[in-house]
């Protein structure tokens, strides 16, 4: 099967370019950054928590994500959700990664032959 750990180092880079398109499609309602990686872990896409928190920042900063504060409990919790921009992106991102996946599809059954 060849070597693991380069495999293993391989699916990870795989799975990175595909983080945020992850993200967004989560975000169509409120979530806090732990409510997120819990629906995130129950779909098989696991994420660090110390990516994710970082990663949520930087699309907020960038306009695909709006926050706001929950201060109702006693534990206030920022919650975020796509903003119009974001959900633009999202919609963009969703056809790109149909078009990737035909592109690929072909790809693969070239090989085949």
């Amino acid at each position: 099967m060849g070597d693991t750990s380069l495999l293993t180092n391989l699916i990870v880079e795989l799975r990175r370019g595909t983080q945020i398109i992850a993200v967004l499609s989560q975000l169509q309602e409120n979530q806090y950054g732990y409510s997120l990686l819990q629906r995130l872990e129950e779909k098989n896409i696991n994420i660090e928590a110390g990516t994710l928190y970082p990663l949520m920042r930087r699309l907020e900063s960038q306009g695909i994500l709006t926050s706001e504060w929950d201060t109702t409990d006693s534990r206030p919790r920022k919650y975020y959700i796509l903003s119009d921009l974001g959900q633009e992106i999202l919609s963009d991102l969703e056809k790109e990664w149909k078009k990737l996946e035909q592109e690929m599809n072909e790809l693969f059954k070239e090989n085949k032959k």
